[in-house]
Protein backbone atom coordinates (compact mmCIF):
# COMPACT_ATOMS: atom_id res chain seq x y z
CA UNK A 1 0.00 0.00 0.00
CA UNK A 2 2.96 2.30 0.41
CA UNK A 3 4.21 1.84 -3.18
CA UNK A 4 3.02 5.17 -4.56
CA UNK A 5 4.21 7.09 -1.51
CA UNK A 6 7.61 5.39 -1.68
CA UNK A 7 7.69 5.77 -5.47
CA UNK A 8 7.01 9.49 -5.19
CA UNK A 9 9.81 9.79 -2.64
CA UNK A 10 12.26 8.02 -4.96
CA UNK A 11 11.28 9.91 -8.12
CA UNK A 12 13.08 13.05 -7.01
CA UNK A 13 16.83 12.82 -6.62
CA UNK A 14 17.62 12.95 -2.94
CA UNK A 15 20.99 14.34 -2.01
CA UNK A 16 22.58 14.39 1.41
CA UNK A 17 25.92 15.51 2.71
CA UNK A 18 28.95 13.25 2.99
CA UNK A 19 28.08 12.34 6.59
CA UNK A 20 24.49 11.43 5.67
CA UNK A 21 23.05 14.56 7.26
CA UNK A 22 21.03 17.24 5.51
CA UNK A 23 21.69 20.84 6.46
CA UNK A 24 18.08 21.99 6.83
CA UNK A 25 17.53 25.73 7.23
CA UNK A 26 15.97 26.74 10.55
CA UNK A 27 13.18 28.48 8.61
CA UNK A 28 12.10 25.12 7.12
CA UNK A 29 12.24 23.37 10.51
CA UNK A 30 10.22 26.14 12.13
CA UNK A 31 7.65 26.10 9.32
CA UNK A 32 7.20 22.33 9.68
CA UNK A 33 6.69 22.62 13.44
CA UNK A 34 4.14 25.41 12.94
CA UNK A 35 2.18 23.70 10.14
CA UNK A 36 2.33 20.18 11.63
CA UNK A 37 2.77 20.52 15.41
CA UNK A 38 1.88 16.84 15.97
CA UNK A 39 4.39 15.47 13.43
CA UNK A 40 6.40 12.55 14.78
CA UNK A 41 9.54 10.71 13.64
CA UNK A 42 10.65 13.51 11.32
CA UNK A 43 13.42 12.75 8.80
CA UNK A 44 14.69 15.42 6.46
CA UNK A 45 15.88 15.05 2.87
CA UNK A 46 16.89 17.42 0.13
CA UNK A 47 15.53 17.45 -3.43
CA UNK A 48 16.09 19.53 -6.52
CA UNK A 49 12.90 20.46 -8.33
CA UNK A 50 11.97 22.48 -11.38
CA UNK A 51 13.99 24.18 -14.08
CA UNK A 52 16.22 25.81 -13.13
CA UNK A 53 16.65 23.35 -10.26
CA UNK A 54 15.78 24.75 -6.85
CA UNK A 55 16.61 22.98 -3.60
CA UNK A 56 13.55 21.91 -1.63
CA UNK A 57 13.71 20.40 1.85
CA UNK A 58 11.44 17.43 2.37
CA UNK A 59 10.35 16.24 5.80
CA UNK A 60 9.01 12.69 6.02
CA UNK A 61 7.03 12.04 9.19
CA UNK A 62 4.07 10.37 10.87
CA UNK A 63 0.91 12.44 11.23
CA UNK A 64 -1.89 10.88 13.27
CA UNK A 65 -0.36 7.46 12.58
CA UNK A 66 -0.18 7.97 8.80
CA UNK A 67 2.84 8.42 6.54
CA UNK A 68 3.23 12.03 5.42
CA UNK A 69 5.75 14.30 3.75
CA UNK A 70 5.97 18.05 3.37
CA UNK A 71 8.25 20.19 1.21
CA UNK A 72 9.56 23.63 2.16
CA UNK A 73 11.95 25.99 0.43
CA UNK A 74 15.00 27.50 2.15
CA UNK A 75 12.88 30.46 3.34
CA UNK A 76 10.49 28.06 5.10
CA UNK A 77 7.69 28.56 2.59
CA UNK A 78 5.47 25.49 2.36
CA UNK A 79 5.38 23.92 -1.11
CA UNK A 80 3.51 20.60 -0.84
CA UNK A 81 2.14 17.97 1.53
CA UNK A 82 1.49 14.31 0.74
CA UNK A 83 -0.51 12.10 3.10
CA UNK A 84 -1.14 8.38 2.72
CA UNK A 85 -4.87 7.66 2.92
CA UNK A 86 -7.18 4.80 3.75
CA UNK A 87 -10.17 4.27 1.46
CA UNK A 88 -12.43 5.75 4.15
CA UNK A 89 -10.46 9.04 3.90
CA UNK A 90 -11.18 9.49 0.18
CA UNK A 91 -14.11 11.78 -0.75
CA UNK A 92 -17.20 10.08 -2.18
CA UNK A 93 -16.98 11.94 -5.53
CA UNK A 94 -13.41 10.73 -6.00
CA UNK A 95 -14.32 7.12 -5.17
CA UNK A 96 -17.24 7.32 -7.58
CA UNK A 97 -14.81 8.30 -10.37
CA UNK A 98 -12.49 5.38 -9.54
CA UNK A 99 -15.40 2.93 -9.54
CA UNK A 100 -16.96 4.23 -12.78
CA UNK A 101 -13.92 5.06 -14.92
CA UNK A 102 -11.52 2.40 -13.63
CA UNK A 103 -13.81 -0.57 -13.03
CA UNK A 104 -11.88 -3.80 -12.58
CA UNK A 105 -8.72 -2.08 -11.35
CA UNK A 106 -7.34 -2.86 -7.91
CA UNK A 107 -6.55 0.17 -5.82
CA UNK A 108 -3.05 0.31 -4.40
CA UNK A 109 -1.56 3.36 -2.76
CA UNK A 110 -3.87 6.31 -2.11
CA UNK A 111 -2.33 9.70 -1.38
CA UNK A 112 -3.73 13.18 -0.93
CA UNK A 113 -1.53 15.93 -2.35
CA UNK A 114 -1.97 19.50 -1.23
CA UNK A 115 -0.14 22.52 -2.64
CA UNK A 116 -0.78 26.25 -2.46
CA UNK A 117 -2.78 25.77 -5.70
CA UNK A 118 -5.15 23.18 -4.22
CA UNK A 119 -5.71 19.56 -3.34
CA UNK A 120 -5.78 16.37 -5.40
CA UNK A 121 -5.76 12.63 -4.86
CA UNK A 122 -3.24 10.21 -6.42
CA UNK A 123 -3.92 6.52 -6.88
CA UNK A 124 -1.83 3.61 -8.04
CA UNK A 125 -4.20 1.24 -9.84
CA UNK A 126 -3.48 -2.19 -11.31
CA UNK A 127 -5.28 -4.59 -13.60
CA UNK A 128 -3.60 -7.76 -14.79
CA UNK A 129 -0.02 -6.62 -15.49
CA UNK A 130 -0.93 -3.02 -16.21
CA UNK A 131 -0.31 -0.32 -13.61
CA UNK A 132 -1.46 3.26 -13.89
CA UNK A 133 -1.19 6.37 -11.80
CA UNK A 134 -4.33 8.49 -11.67
CA UNK A 135 -4.70 11.99 -10.24
CA UNK A 136 -8.24 13.16 -9.42
CA UNK A 137 -9.45 16.52 -8.09
CA UNK A 138 -11.81 16.70 -5.07
CA UNK A 139 -14.83 17.00 -7.38
CA UNK A 140 -14.02 13.70 -9.08
CA UNK A 141 -12.46 15.01 -12.32
CA UNK A 142 -9.48 13.03 -13.67
CA UNK A 143 -6.54 15.43 -13.95
CA UNK A 144 -3.89 12.95 -15.04
CA UNK A 145 -3.63 9.32 -16.07
CA UNK A 146 -0.26 7.74 -16.82
CA UNK A 147 1.14 4.25 -17.27
CA UNK A 148 3.61 3.21 -14.59
CA UNK A 149 6.67 1.44 -15.89
CA UNK A 150 8.30 -1.18 -13.70
CA UNK A 151 11.87 -0.26 -12.83
CA UNK A 152 14.47 -2.94 -13.38
CA UNK A 153 16.83 -3.62 -10.52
Amino acid sequence: MKNLFIFSMLVAAVSVGANGQVNVPEAAKTALAKKFPTAQTVKWGEEKEGKPAVVVYEAEFKLNGKDASANFNAKGEWQETELTLAKTDVPAEVLKTIESQFAGYKTGEMVSVETPKGKSFEFLLSKDKAKIEVVIDPQGKVIKKADVKEEKE
